[in-house]
């Protein structure tokens, strides 16, 4: 598997007037990551597994959230990616994100889109730098 795409850093805007909160919701791009992945035919079939982890300093209240936007590139006929297309939470231990189902051939995809969304963004926590790492792993079922 390989990974591309760039950094997500998140643009919040400034509070203006007391007692207000942040919108709380950001989202990345559609196509902010970019997954390269295949799965041998001998598989039959392969999944994609994804967690975060602290890079170095996160915050609890933060939730990361991540979905498939789309199914990339493949020449394989018959093959398909299943899943993974609603947002959801990503935690400190491996969630499914999608499967690719190999027919007959060699399932090979690339520029399967992959977008984030930050939630529970407030005034009630600490104003520093935040920063995660999205870890993705492929493997058989």
């Amino acid at each position: 598997m390989t990974v591309g795409g760039s950094n997500w850093t998140v643009t919040i805007p400034s509070i203006t007037e007391a007692g207000n909160n942040y919108a709380g919701t950001y989202e990345s791009a559609t196509n902010q990551i970019l997954l390269a992945t295949s799965v041998p035919l001998l598989l039959g079939s392969g999944k994609v597994s994804v967690h975060y982890e602290a890079d170095p300093t996160w915050h609890t209240s933060l939730m990361l959230n991540i979905k498939r936007t789309g199914n990339g590139t493949t020449l394989c006929v018959g093959c398909s990616l299943t899943g993974g297309t609603a947002y959801q939470v990503l935690t400190l231990t491996d969630v499914e994100l999608f499967r690719i189902n190999a027919v007959l051939s060699l399932a090979s995809y690339s520029n399967i889109p992959i977008q984030l969304q930050l939630s529970g963004v407030s005034v009630t926590i600490p104003a520093t730098t935040y920063n995660s790492r999205v870890v993705f792993t492929i493997s058989s079922l």
